[in-house]
């Protein structure tokens, strides 16, 4: 049913319901969705979270993920998403837009947008995809700081620390930040870009019981995994980050190339989303007579009351009628007139 109504709505905050996937056992898979039509195409495939990607973003704006994407431009994404899709959304909050009270506000504006999780990440700006060279890192206890600022103004968000320090500092540095976001109150641990199955597994054996998320994006350092084969690695969560996007604007980009070369779109439409396809996948039938069902609420609420005024306005005159025949008759006693029934 359609968003508007409030009986169709979650009742368990959204962090609540992500946490709760997370703790559920297995691997949570979270494809990513980049704008509210792809989360409803991930939701009637199955999925019950999904991934908002800062890259995903950008590059839908036509911008490099390079941190220049403000905190309202995602906020957004999130309320797009999770309106659209009613699910639990992870949110790649970046550097978390400042420091400690910048990440604050970015806690609470996007759980007021209806995030369920963020991770935040321990590259300093102009920060860059996990996947590319020359990334700057912060210092661990900067990182720390933030992720203590954010768990400070959380509400129920999940709060994932992602660290970037395995390509220049090695599995012995990622652990090592790791280790300390934990103890800053971060929920779960994102080692990104890590290179090999190998890697995988030595940082889940370093992080005993810590959930720990995996970054399965093409064309970057990390090899092809499943999520089953994460799982069996030791990870508790998958993100596919940027999938939707990429095959979306593969299909696009055929779109205008034949458009341009054929002069219209009759060569293409077996590759469409269908008319029908599209008001399905949105619900337009169910908007509409939830419109019509309002309408015809207050057609018969107004009908009734005007019964109702009628009945009481008749009602009224009975009785001023009733009324008005006993006084008459009391005047005729009081007069020493003796009344015949």
């Amino acid at each position: 049913m359609p968003y508007l109504v409030s009986a169709d709505l979650a009742t368990d905050p959204a962090g609540e319901r992500f946490r709760a996937l997370v703790e559920a056992g297995g691997i949570l898979a979270i494809p990513g969705a980049h704008n509210g039509m792809a989360s409803l195409q991930a939701k009637a495939a199955g999925f019950s979270a999904l991934y908002l990607s800062g890259a995903a973003m950008s590059a839908s704006m036509g911008l490099p993920d390079l941190g220049i994407i403000t905190l309202e431009d995602v906020s957004f994404f999130v309320r797009q998403i999770s309106r659209a899709s009613g699910l639990p959304v992870l949110v790649d909050s970046d550097t978390g837009y400042g420091e400690a009270l910048n990440v604050m506000n970015m806690v609470r504006t996007f759980e007021d947008a209806g995030a369920g999780a963020i991770h935040l990440e321990d590259q300093l700006l102009p920060k860059k995809c996990g996947h590319l060279n020359d990334k700057k890192l912060a210092t661990p206890h900067d990182m720390a700081a933030k992720v203590a600022a954010a768990v400070k103004a959380r509400r129920h968000l999940y709060i994932i620390a992602r660290t970037d320090a395995a390509a220049s500092e090695g599995i012995d540095g990622a652990v090592a930040r790791a280790q300390l976001y934990l103890q800053a109150g971060a929920d779960a641990i994102f080692p990104e870009a890590l290179t090999s199955a190998d890697m995988f597994r030595e940082f889940a054996r370093r992080m005993p019981g810590v959930p720990l998320l995996a970054n399965m994006t093409e064309f970057g350092r990390t090899p092809f995994f499943t999520a089953s084969e994460f799982a069996e690695m030791g990870y508790r969560m998958v993100i596919w980050p940027v999938s939707s996007l990429r095959v979306a604007n593969k299909a696009q980009e055929k779109l205008y190339a034949a458009l341009k070369r054929d002069g219209g779109t009759h060569n293409q439409i077996d590759a469409m989303q269908t008319r029908k396809e599209l008001y399905d996948l949105i619900g337009l039938a169910e908007y509409e007579a939830l419109d019509v069902s309002i309408v015809a609420t207050i057609r018969n609420a107004i009908k009734a009351a005007g019964v109702a005024a009628r009945t009481t306005t008749a009602q009224n005159a009975q009785q001023s009628k009733t009324t008005s025949q006993g006084k008459t008759q009391r005047r005729h006693l009081n007069n020493g007139e003796e009344r015949i029934p």
